[in-house]
Parts: C-alpha cells; structure tokens; sequence
C-alpha cells in the first residue's frame, strides 16, 4: 500500500533563496510525523506545497496515492490542512465559517450538522461558537481552524503549529486529539516546540536550509545528540541544525 501522504524531490526558490531543496518523505496510516527546524527552515513552505497551496519548483506532492499537481480538488477532499496562523474570515461567526468549510466539502443536512457536531465538541470550541472570528484570542482562532481541518474526516491531515497560542491544558487536549485521529490517519505536524515530539510524535524529521538533516522514530530522535549530550532532544537539534548551518556558511564563503 501507498504512503497516504508522499512527497518526492519538492524544491522552492524565492529569488536567490532556496527555501526548500529536494524534500522527500512520507507518512503512512497510523503516524504522526513532527517536521522540526529552526525559524526559516523552510517547514511552513515545505506544508504549502504539500498541501497543494504553492506550486513546487520541482518535485511532486501526492496524498492518497492522488498527484496534487494534476489531480488538486481529488487530493485536497482527502486532505485536512492547518495553515500557518490559521487564516479565518474575521467577521464571520465561528459557527457560520465552520458551516460555511463543511458546505464547501460537499457536506449538507443531517451529515454537515454532525460534523460540526463533532468537531466543535473535539476541538472544546462550544463557548465562541456564536461569537465571531475576530473577537477570538489566538488559541481560540487556532482551535477553530483546527476544527475546520478535521470536520470532514480527511485521512491526511497537514497541521503547521496546530499548539501555538495555546494554554498547557489546551495543548494537552489538541495533543490526545492529534494521537486519536492518527489511529485512522496520516499526520504530519509542522512545528518548532520539541515537546511536541514525545508528546504526541511516532516520528521525526529535522530540517534546515531547506534539507532534511535527521530523520527518526522519536523515540530514537535524542540518541542523535553527542555523547555527552544524549538524551536531550535540544542538544539534538541545536547539533544538527547548527552543524548545516556553519556548513552552508563555508559554501557561501
């Protein structure tokens, strides 16, 4: 069986920067993939072309098997997305933007009321449900825009930083939800907090300058870190992400 979400060689360049430079990976049923590096790594970038929101240099997107390049309105039926700092209509309610998402998804009737149902109670969002968009803090906007990831059941759902702005208890609650949909999904979670990793992570990757430097069960992740330093998934990452760092440097110089 085909990964559920596959990416193959994806390259982008932004003038004279290369923000992402032959990305490969994939993610099966089951799995929670963290996509780890530092600020500018190329992460968010590396999600939009997955998702089919920016068009790749090079390289080919696939969820479920679909090519998103050719195939777009196949493969995005099967694909829940989170963007980065989850773009919402303001003034729109949360209950008329998340109906107006399942409409969109082909949903109507008793099927689109259950899974507003559905989503509103996992995603805890019943207290703004009437307010609008606007008025919401941060956590309660990504928690809508969460909401509206999951509604129609995508069995790939792309999550960039699907915690920020949340408290430690809404952390908690969106983390026991990302590992209950992964029983019947392909997740990959697009962020730079490393507890995320063993929190809710089967696998990582780190990448910086837009190459994957490490790639590993999280489990596995700290044993990267020098031997005076394992166990630290920051000595990990600050060895790996620094190490590319001072060797793009010298290529440079």
């Amino acid at each position: 069986m085909p990964a559920l979400l596959r990416l193959e060689g994806l390259r982008k360049r932004f003038g004279p920067i290369v923000a992402v430079d032959g990305i490969s990976l994939s993610v099966d049923k089951g799995e929670v993939l963290g996509f780890l590096g530092p600020n500018g790594a190329g992460k968010s970038t590396t999600m939009k072309m997955a998702a089919g929101f920016l068009e790749p240099d090079a390289g080919r997107a696939f969820i479920c098997d679909i090519d998103i390049g050719k195939e777009p309105v196949a493969a995005k039926a099967r694909l829940g997305y989170l963007p980065e700092g989850a773009p919402a209509y303001g003034e729109m309610t949360v209950r008329g933007f998340l109906k107006f998402c399942g409409q969109v998804r082909g949903l109507a009737g008793a099927k689109l009321k259950a899974a507003l149902d559905k989503a509103v109670a996992r995603t805890r969002i019943e207290a703004v449900y009437g307010q609008t968009i606007e008025t919401l803090s941060k956590g309660y906007k990504r928690r809508v825009g969460l909401a509206q990831a999951i509604l129609h059941e995508p069995p790939v759902l792309i999550l960039d930083e699907p915690t920020d702005g949340l408290d430690p208890n809404q952390k908690h609650q969106v983390r026991a939800l990302i590992r209950d949909m992964a029983q019947d999904s392909a997740i990959i979670v697009s962020t730079h907090i490393l507890e995320e990793v063993p929190a809710v992570c089967s696998r990582a990757i780190i990448i910086a300058q837009g190459r994957i430097l490490a790639d590993a069960a999280a489990s596995e992740l700290a044993l990267l870190a020098p031997p005076e330093a394992q166990g630290s998934l920051e000595a990990v990452f600050r060895h790996v992400t620094m190490r590319a760092m001072a060797e793009c440097v010298e290529e440079d110089a």
